[in-house]
């Protein structure tokens, strides 16, 4: 539980980081957003998250494009069922891909591109489980308790860092994936940190 809990945000953090880095315009916006609600003179205070929508879509598109658990827990169906024209018994263990769905062109536009304006204005898909376009926390009986502070933790320490350095890359980002139990970039991210603020 505790590598669960600890793991997988900073991997998501570290996902998010990189493509900022990757895609400086998306940065510039972020850090556009961070300078008019909180200013250049102050850290990033918990009270300010609310305020920050486009942080939160950057973290959600993160997220969709790099769960950092491909496969979610799995289900067992409780009755038999059919899918797609396939009859699946009632016991069967399923494994839910939310790797896959995340780069589904019949669900996303441009799934391979990093594009964080998706989740703002009428799209505001939610990462409760309540959205199965996009449910990196799973849904239902076998949503993530640590959600919450998940969600929290994630934005506060990405602002922190975005509005207190500009991080720059000597070349792009290798995002390439490293899948074991949960998906991390196949090397480490490699920036350097300059005071912001």
């Amino acid at each position: 539980m505790f590598s669960g809990g600890t793991d997988t945000s900073s991997i998501a953090v570290e996902w998010a980081l990189a493509e900022l880095v990757a895609n400086p315009d998306k940065m510039e916006r972020l850090q556009d957003e961070l300078t008019r609600v909180i200013g250049n003179t102050r850290s990033v205070d918990i009270s300010d998250l609310p305020d920050l929508s486009y942080l939160s879509a950057v973290i959600k598109e993160a997220m969709r494009m790099h769960p950092t658990l491909p496969l979610l827990l799995p289900h067992k169906l409780t009755e038999t069922c059919e899918l797609n024209g396939y009859e699946v018994h009632a016991g069967t263990q399923a494994y839910i891909n939310m790797w896959a769905i995340g780069r589904d062109p019949n669900v996303w536009d441009d799934p391979r591109q990093f594009r964080p304006e998706r989740f703002l204005g009428t799209n505001k898909i939610s990462l409760n489980g309540g959205s199965f376009e996009s449910a990196p926390f799973s849904s239902g009986r076998r949503l993530c308790p640590g959600l919450p502070l998940a969600t929290l933790s994630m934005e506060f320490i990405l602002a922190s860092l975005v509005h207190s350095f500009e991080w720059k890359a000597n070349d792009k980002p290798n995002l390439n994936e490293k899948s074991q139990f949960v998906q991390k970039l196949e090397n480490p991210l490699v920036v350097k940190a300059y005071p912001r603020i």
